[in-house]
């Protein structure tokens, strides 16, 4: 499977859309701060690199 050349910003998609959903229908689960967390940091690497 070949990866999209813009997947920090498919990540950040991601992450945002996580982030609001978890705060609008109230979503939690165990680890839901270390996944967010790691969402964003991947993405913010991807997108400093160029990726």
């Amino acid at each position: 499977m070949k990866l999209p050349s813009n997947l920090g910003m498919l990540l950040l998609g991601i992450w945002l859309i996580l982030t609001g959903a978890m705060v609008l229908l109230k979503l939690s689960f165990s680890g839901a701060a270390e996944v967010m967390a790691i969402l964003a940091i991947a993405a913010g690497i991807l997108i400093l690199i160029g990726r």
